[in-house]
């Protein structure tokens, strides 16, 4: 793969600057002829622009506004077809609901990210040289950006990704993290004693805080929080010294510090989009917490079959296995289209939920960490949190949620399909907080992974972590690999075209992974 800096990343700039943002006069010329320009273009006044193609892209999302730089089905591919089938969000049909890796799919979203997201960001930074505050913001979204694709893939090109060469090596999964608590720690400091609270350059372009440099700074802080626990069974004492510092610092408290991207006409929300429209559906995994549970979410999410009937689809089954049987589909009111059929151009983006933080601090506190609270107070508000956000308001409601008896369902498919393997349902608790540590650590899992819905390239990682049973095996395996057959995948595998065009950088890349190029090889932080 080639990252050409001259022609990739400025067309990236340019491409900003056309969907995203208010651009001067001079662009127009510009624009007639991309490839004319040089890096000393790269001014100030691209700084914004080149930050919004990064945001957009960097959470693999594409517009139909830019044929042959991005598309919407990159979110189809790359998270669709990928992240979300593994762990359950939905099903659609495809190999890779059978842990299968089919048609080149595990490459759309990687071509997209160093072709797309990482020209942008770098050009972000090349803009933004002496603004301190602009690249502090911009070390955070660095940060978020690789997060996902380093846990995806394991070791990826990092430090030298977008260098302008052919041969890009790749940076260890130990490696990247590392720097990923440096750059933090950087911009947590900028933020912190900064005296401005907007960054100007970014304002008019930022489709998630318009420059706040406070939501920034907490967006960053509530990163190092998912990092630290990310590392929590490989390096204990590290995980607790940064989780701590987060919290001290400040993570999202309230709904309104989440992260959204505010989608528009021209930078729509790819999965409200087609994730009707490429048939995906509600899964069992889904329908047994969100129906047993009786969450007043599941008809925010999901539509019944029949007056009150939801009907989850298991997840790897055979190819037409299921026949016409109707499955519950998305709700179009929250999740697809909609009826004016512009909900996709409306309905924000989620990228971080303040939610999580509750979450995750509850399970800090189960780890002895300080996390300004106990773990049963934490649980409790990261759930509310999750419902307000979701926009159930009823007190009375959302009370009987939380203290909640009922256990999760067999799912309604078995009445059509009794023989399917989906008896032993995954999970055996109620939503009222436990007594013991180790069924408190399956609830904080449980609920996370509801409340980080629909973002799932983080509930992945989040489960590949904890190791909780919150999902059902797939019903059927197309991967013999050791350590896949029908249990969670546990990353994608490398991108054909690298091993013709950065074999010797793949072949390294593989090394440091530790096990064969395959998806069942766990990652640096996955130790159980």
């Amino acid at each position: 793969m080639k990252y050409s800096l001259k022609i990739k990343t400025l067309g990236a700039a340019l491409l900003a600057c056309s969907i995203l943002s208010s651009c001067t006069g001079d662009f127009d010329e510009i624009n007639t002829d991309p490839n004319s320009l040089t890096e000393g273009q790269l001014d100030a006044t691209f700084a914004g622009p080149a930050f919004a193609s990064a945001l957009y892209a960097g959470i693999h999302n594409g517009s139909y506004s830019s044929p042959g730089v991005d598309d919407q089905g990159t979110w189809g591919i790359a998270t669709g077809i990928l992240s979300s089938t593994f762990i359950h969000y939905l099903n659609c049909g495809y190999g890779t609901e059978r842990n299968a890796f089919v048609n080149g799919y595990e490459g759309r979203g990687w071509t997209r990210f160093y072709t797309v997201a990482v020209p942008a960001f770098n050009n972000a930074v090349k803009a933004s040289a002496g603004n301190a505050e602009a690249l502090a913001v911009l070390k955070i979204w660095k940060v978020f950006m690789y997060n996902q694709m380093v846990d995806a893939y394991g070791p990826i090109p990092y430090t030298e990704a977008g260098n302008g060469k052919e041969k890009v090596p790749y940076d260890s999964v130990e490696f990247i993290y590392e720097d990923f608590f440096k750059l933090l720690d950087e911009a947590n400091a900028t933020l912190s004693s900064s005296s401005v609270t907007t960054v100007a350059a970014f304002q008019p372009n930022d489709r998630v805080y318009a420059g706040s440099v406070d939501k920034w700074r907490v967006f960053g802080n509530s990163m190092r929080l998912r990092l630290a626990l990310r590392i929590s069974d490989k390096d204990p004492a590290k995980a607790k010294t940064q989780a701590e510092a987060a919290v001290a610092a400040g993570v999202m408290q309230t709904n309104d510090q989440g992260a959204f991207f505010k989608a528009s006409n021209i930078t729509p929300n790819n999965l409200n989009m087609i994730v009707n429209s490429w048939g995906y559906t509600m899964t069992a995994s889904m329908e047994s917490l969100l129906v047993g549970y009786n969450d007043p979410r599941l008809a925010k999410w999901f539509a019944p079959i029949d007056t009150g009937v939801y009907r989850g689809q298991p997840v790897g089954g055979l190819e037409d296995q299921f026949g016409t049987t109707k499955f519950s589909a998305f709700n179009n009111d929250v999740m697809g289209n909609g009826a004016a059929n512009n909900l996709s151009e409306s309905k924000n983006i989620e990228i971080f939920m303040a939610s999580e933080n509750y979450l995750s601090r509850a399970e800090g506190a189960l780890n002895g960490w300080n996390m300004g609270g106990d773990a049963k107070t934490l649980y409790e508000a990261g759930i509310r949190l999750s419902l307000a956000q979701w926009g159930i308001t009823d007190t009375a409601a959302i009370n009987a949620y939380i203290a909640g008896s009922t256990l999760p369902t067999l799912p309604n498919v078995l009445t059509v399909y009794p023989t399917l393997d989906l008896q032993d349902i995954p999970v055996k608790l109620p939503v009222a907080f436990s007594t013991t540590v180790a069924n408190q650590r399956t609830q904080i899992a449980v609920q996370k992974y509801l409340a980080i819905f629909p973002e799932s390239w983080e509930a992945w990682a989040d489960l590949r972590r904890s190791d909780a049973k919150v999902i059902y095996p797939v019903l059927n395996t197309d991967n013999t690999d050791a350590g896949v057959g029908k249990s969670l995948m546990k990353r994608i595998i490398y991108v054909t075209n690298e091993y013709s065009s950065n074999k010797e950088a793949v072949d390294d890349g593989i090394a440091k992974l530790g096990g064969a190029d395959s998806g069942g090889t766990r990652l640096w932080w996955d130790t159980k």
